[in-house]
């Protein structure tokens, strides 16, 4: 010890374990929740014990020996005078033989259960007490942990923080639901509740005291990212402004479609928001506020061709566009349509696009970086090679992200802060398109997009056909194979998608390559094309380029083509082991076909038995078309924090609160939210200090 500083070799393992889960401050440990509870507020004897049921039973113990089966064990039997327990220790120490020896009276918790011998617990909790040794005046907490974290370390660690925690009352009068108690009064509750507190009402998170908490969690989220919000409107952005008869209306006159009338909404509403002169009462420097929008729409709803008109006004405005997407094979799918719409109208002005992704290396990778440095690329494309360190904008303005919540936070942040380094007297940074093919339930934006403005394309383009979704057993294979052979000699062609999980990568790679031969046999006169992660770009894009122009009719695939591939000739996919996908997963495979005029069809093969979760599934997914309804339902099964994926980038930004069950208490909390930052800043500030620390950093982004 030096200085009263402790270094991160003194702390002890529990220290560590306890930094580890984010418990640095009082006011961490005080919000360190149960995640139930056991009762041993009293003693039940043991003729009374239940089954399988956690109970606690006191006696003395009349015999306590080691015998010798498979495995060494320990036999205890304890009797209360009511009946007798056998207690079954698989693994022990010698302190078991000494506390719990012949004569001593302990106490012991645990399920009973009819063993060979009659009634016994097979590893039980156990204390040696005396005749007078009190019960416990309140439930005992069980608290999420670790190996290194014992349960007894971490209640008194608890219990001593909630007697030093800061826990007055932050927020006005008024402001907190009538009726709810004081958030001391509310942790104290749910630390040490009473014996006589209906347990369902602490598991269902029914109580006052957990209304409290979630109601206080959803107010500090709904005034961080209302925070962020205005922080952002402090900074500036470049002012991007479509030029009358500029690159915007070139590209609008070259498409070779009509946008719809959702397409041109949103395209108005990016553009408004990037040529918007920034409020000079929130800072004097010239500019924009920085846009911060979310575009969504459901898939093949065209938002790549919004985006396309958002990169066109920046680039008309003097700055550089930068489109970055989660995979290589989505990143090139985008790069093809906007180097057909824009190479041609770029070039006219001495301008080029340039490609970045992973697998581009050595001279031609030098030579686009250089583009990107000098300005001569006004539109850069790729994955997250964008945001490497060696890349260098000369003025970047707009940054797009597509399938935004592929990224984790800090990808999303480095992609904004390229224009920090550019210097001025104000911060600077790009506006910000994010794009989603996911679609948002209203409560989730409400929640975690409180602080975004929202474009929605909620109608297709013409000629699209809804798609046919039906539901097989595996064994049917053979008649959708035959299906194939049908469709495939009518001159259409085929998706077969295989599931593709990281844990049995070899074992779900070996069914693609198995399916991939299956079918070849089957279709000896067609090509089937096979393509998955491991394959190098260049024959990715090689089997891509055979399927997209026609030559190749049946592509075998894992979830690579999940978003970005468009083959309108494509009117059949089936999807092998449906069951293991996700609902938003299993929709976006889906609109892959669909994307003519010609009917198309989705088989969802599927192993049974289903859980109820994939029939679940299943049955949306053969139900309905519509992303929003899908979306709505896989919030349903799945949660917000699963749905939301890297959007927390590991960080639960909602821990108690339930978007679900909890909706009036959200949008009470976001009516606070704009009382409390209008007529009590300092109130507001202190309830985001307290409860989200340096968390509120995540919701920026």
């Amino acid at each position: 010890m030096t200085g009263g500083i402790t270094t991160a070799r003194e702390k002890s393992a529990p220290q560590r374990a306890m930094e580890k889960l984010g418990l640095l401050r009082d006011i961490d440990l005080a919000l360190h929740l149960p995640i139930r509870y056991e009762d041993e507020t009293r003693i039940t004897p043991i003729a009374d014990s239940p089954d399988n049921a956690p109970v606690q039973v006191e006696g003395v113990v009349s015999e306590c020996r080691i015998e010798q089966r498979t495995r060494r064990q320990l036999l205890v039997r304890l009797a209360d005078g009511s009946d007798s327990l056998l207690l079954r220790f698989l693994n022990f120490y010698p302190s078991h033989q000494k506390t719990l020896a012949v004569g001593q009276r302990v106490r012991v918790r645990g399920e009973a259960r009819n063993g060979f011998s009659g009634r016994e617990m097979v590893h039980p909790t156990f204390r040696a007490v005396d005749a007078h040794t009190p019960l416990a005046t309140a439930l005992t907490p069980v608290y999420p942990t670790s190996a290194q974290l014992p349960q007894a370390y971490l209640r008194k660690a608890v219990a001593a923080a909630l007697a030093r925690a800061p826990l007055g009352e932050l927020l006005p009068p008024g402001t907190v639901p009538p009726g709810l108690p004081t958030l001391r009064e509310a942790l104290h509750h749910l630390h040490q509740p009473g014996p006589d507190v209906p347990l369902a009402t602490l598991e269902d998170r029914s109580h006052p005291a957990w209304q409290r908490l979630k109601f206080e969690e959803l107010l500090a989220q709904q005034l961080s990212q209302r925070l962020a919000q205005r922080e952002r409107q402090r900074l500036r952005a470049p002012q991007l402004l479509a030029a009358p008869a500029g690159l915007r209306d070139l590209l609008l006159a070259a498409l070779p479609f009509q946008l719809t009338a959702a397409q041109q909404r949103v395209g108005d509403e990016i553009a408004a928001d990037m040529g918007r002169a920034a409020d000079s009462a929130m800072s004097s420097a010239p500019g924009a506020a920085p846009m911060h929008r979310l575009l969504q729409g459901d898939v093949g709803s065209g938002k790549t061709v919004v985006a396309a008109l958002a990169a066109a006004v920046a680039i008309d405005s003097g700055w550089q566009c930068a489109l970055m997407a989660p995979t290589e094979l989505l990143a090139e799918q985008h790069f093809r349509k906007l180097a057909q719409w824009l190479e041609p109208l770029l070039s006219a002005r001495g301008q080029t696009i340039a490609w970045l992704t992973g697998s581009r290396k050595g001279k031609g990778r030098a030579a686009m970086v250089a583009r990107v440095a000098s300005g001569e690329a006004a539109l850069v494309v790729g994955t997250h090679a964008v945001i490497q360190d060696d890349v260098h904008f000369a003025r970047l303005g707009l940054a797009v992200i597509d399938e935004q919540h592929r990224f984790g936070v800090a990808q999303r942040l480095a992609l904004r802060n390229k224009l920090a380094d550019q210097g001025g007297p104000v911060p600077m940074e790009p506006h910000l398109l994010m794009m989603t093919a996911t679609p948002i339930p209203r409560t989730l934006a409400m929640s975690y997009y409180a602080d975004l403005d929202v474009s929605t394309i909620d109608e297709l383009p013409p000629g699209r056909t809804p798609v046919l979704t039906k539901v097989f057993a595996d064994e049917r294979r053979p008649q959708v194979i035959g299906r194939i052979a049908d469709e495939v000699a009518r001159g259409r062609q085929v998706y077969w998608v295989c599931p593709l999980i990281e844990e049995s990568e070899h074992i779900d790679l070996q069914i693609a390559t198995e399916t991939h031969a299956q079918l070849s046999a089957a279709l000896p006169a067609q090509m089937v094309g096979l393509l998955h992660g491991r394959l190098p770009a260049a024959e990715k894009s090689a089997v891509m380029a055979l399927f997209a122009g026609g030559q190749m009719a049946v592509l075998v695939a894992t979830t690579v083509i999940e978003v970005g591939v468009d083959v309108p000739n494509a009117s059949l996919m089936v999807i092998e082991h449906a069951e293991r996908f996700g609902l938003s997963q299993l929709h976006q495979l889906r609109g892959r076909v669909g994307r003519g005029a010609v009917a198309s069809v989705c088989v969802l093969l599927y192993q049974g038995p289903l859980s109820p979760t994939g029939r679940d599934r299943l049955r949306a997914m053969a139900e309905t078309n519509d992303g929003f309804e899908i979306a709505r339902r896989d919030l349903e099964i799945r949660g917000p924090g699963e749905f939301m994926g890297a959007r927390q980038s590991g960080d639960a930004l909602l821990r108690f609160a339930d978007l679900a069950d909890d909706a009036p208490l959200l949008q009470l909390a976001r009516e606070q939210a704009r009382v409390l930052l209008q007529q009590h800043p300092a109130a507001a500030q202190a309830h985001v200090a307290r409860w989200l620390d340096s968390r509120a950093e995540f919701l920026k982004a």
